[in-house]
């Protein structure tokens, strides 16, 4: 069964961006490509700390993370090669979107104080990354059962060559961005 969100994309999104960005190709037409979840653990916390950020991270997503270990030793950081120090999970096709939705409908909104997602953090490549200070805002986490707060990245790749385009899926697509307030400039005084 394929997931709400794609089927809105296609009967929805696609037509828009069409009729919006006049595409004459459909292949021209922007798509999200793969959803990477990012977590990471301080080096200096015990060794339970990684275990305990992949758990959460397998309940968040459904998939397994990838352990992410250091490429070389830093002194200053106590950072040993080859120490945990992260994980990380890859999602694509359904599993994707129905992640994006449970991000869009379910996790955003119970951040306190939201007033939307700031729209200048694409990557000049049309891609999108936001960072969610504490994983407490998906609901799939039971509250008394973490022992810290652990943030984590997300990254939204699409196929969109412009950050514009990105935006105009994204938008479409139900990402609640957060308006932009253009301040005038004070008028100048006269002499």
């Amino acid at each position: 069964m394929k997931a709400r969100l794609y089927d809105k994309y296609v009967s929805e999104v696609i037509p828009a961006l069409k009729e919006k960005r006049k595409y004459t190709n459909i292949h021209q037409i922007p798509r999200i490509e793969k959803i990477v979840v990012n977590m990471g653990v301080s080096a200096s916390l015990e060794k339970s700390a990684i275990d305990d950020a992949a758990k959460d991270l397998t309940m968040i997503t459904g998939r397994k993370p990838v352990i992410s270990k250091s490429r070389k030793s830093i002194a200053n950081f106590k950072l040993r090669e080859n120490q945990p120090i992260g994980c990380r999970v890859t999602l694509r096709r359904e599993v994707m979107y129905e992640f994006f939705d449970r991000l869009v409908a379910a996790a955003l909104p119970r951040i306190r104080d939201f007033r939307g997602i700031s729209p200048r953090s694409f990557d000049g490549r049309g891609n999108y990354s936001l960072g969610v200070a504490d994983q407490t805002i998906f609901p799939e986490i039971e509250l008394e059962k973490i022992k810290r707060t652990q943030g984590m990245d997300i990254t939204i790749v699409t196929s969109a060559p412009t950050d514009a385009e990105a935006f105009d899926l994204l938008k479409l697509m139900g990402m609640p961005f957060a308006e932009i307030k253009h301040s005038t400039p004070a008028a100048a005084p006269k002499q």
